[in-house]
């Protein structure tokens, strides 16, 4: 999600004015009150998507019990996927080796993209290691923005944003679309508190599940949008360890940064849709959480998948062959190396080459643009 100051001055005058306005007619500014969802009624797709995950998280528990090697290849895989795709939906990129050997920390970054990158593995990381620990507190989210910026050469880590900015997506032309205006500067850190205070308040008194609240939540930080830059990936970060906390793991194994940056066009229109009359309170925000429980329901459903595939009893080739059958199209050996995180590269590859001698695949390309294909099509 691109953010932009441009508008600057004339922007910041116009809210300011509008602000001052309100509260002259005795308009209250912003409230953030959570208890006010225990008196709404869902519709039948949000009630089918929480118990669905509901469902979901219960066998996941049964999994991590069962099969933990597998698991902390899952890990692994997710790490590197949740820290690209969160940054190439703010267009922060690099290489997919560069990526792999920035997450396993053997080398240094070569540029500003890549120190941004290395900012977003560590504060993954702590979220991963520490999620039990951090409380959801402005002070605390500050010191995770500052450490997202730790290796950035802006001077912007860990401070509430100064000057107005947009919600804006960029289109493949360069052009950009406002999708919101979100508060200005000053009135951004008791926003911040509020959201927070009201978060915790209903999740210790446990009137409204969190699988609704958590996409209220964060819908809520968006609209607020507390820093200069950053904050569609504080949003993701804090995505992660709201679930984390509450006890839905899947993003552990499962990138759910990856499947919102193949949606991204869908997270906007959400974003959006929801935050009509947000300064009003008279807001839906129906059509986020529906795209946020469709995500996580997503990741849960890929985390079976992929534990079903596991059969230590196997050999490596039959796992890779059933891995294969799941597959739809064109294939590459990183996508079924996902499939089954229990069968190393090399088997992957041995197996990989035997079933494209047995006529079961077939092999398209050389080098990095080596895919596959199925032949029985």
């Amino acid at each position: 999600m691109k953010v932009s100051s441009k508008m600057g001055y004339n922007m910041d005058e116009r809210i300011k004015e509008w602000m001052i306005n309100l509260r002259k007619v005795g308009v209250e500014v912003r409230k953030f009150d959570y208890m006010k969802l225990a008196d709404r009624l869902w519709d039948g797709e949000v009630v089918s998507y929480i118990a669905k995950i509901h469902e979901c998280k219960g066998r996941q528990e049964l999994f991590t019990r069962q099969k933990p090697v597998e698991l902390e290849r899952l890990i692994e895989i997710a790490r590197v996927q949740s820290t690209e795709a969160s940054n190439k939906i703010e267009g922060i990129v690099t290489t997919s080796t560069r990526i792999k050997q920035l997450m396993n920390e053997k080398t240094t970054p070569k540029s500003r993209d890549e120190s941004e990158i290395v900012g977003y593995r560590d504060v993954l990381n702590t979220i991963h290691e520490s999620y039990e620990y951090i409380p959801i507190r402005a002070s605390y989210i500050l010191q995770l923005h500052r450490d997202l910026y730790k290796y950035s050469g802006k001077d912007i880590g860990g401070r509430f944003k100064n000057t107005q900015n947009i919600i804006a997506e960029t289109k493949a032309d360069g052009t950009q679309v406002v999708r919101f205006t979100p508060l200005p500067p000053y009135e951004t850190p008791a926003a911040i508190d509020a959201i927070c205070e009201s978060f915790n308040q209903v999740i210790d008194s446990c009137v409204i599940d969190p699988l609704v609240l958590i996409p209220v939540f964060i819908h809520d930080f968006l609209c607020i949008h507390p820093f200069n830059d950053g904050n569609g990936r504080m949003s993701r970060l804090l995505t992660t360890l709201l679930l984390y906390r509450c006890g839905y793991m899947v993003g552990r194994y499962i990138s759910i940064e990856s499947k919102i940056e193949k949606t991204k066009s869908n997270y906007y229109d959400a974003l959006e849709k929801s935050g009509i009359d947000w300064y009003e309170e008279n807001n839906d925000p129906s059509p986020f959480i529906k795209y946020i429980l469709g995500i996580i329901l997503a990741s849960y459903r890929d985390f079976e998948s992929r534990m079903s595939l596991v059969d230590e009893k196997l050999p490596a080739i039959e796992q890779v062959r059933m891995a294969i059958k799941e597959k739809i199209g064109k294939f590459t050996k990183s996508e079924i190396m996902e499939l089954v995180p229990a069968v190393g590269k090399a088997s992957v590859e041995n197996s990989l080459k035997k079933l494209t001698e047995e006529g079961f695949i077939e092999r398209h390309g050389k080098g990095k643009s080596t895919f596959y294909t199925r032949k029985d099509i």
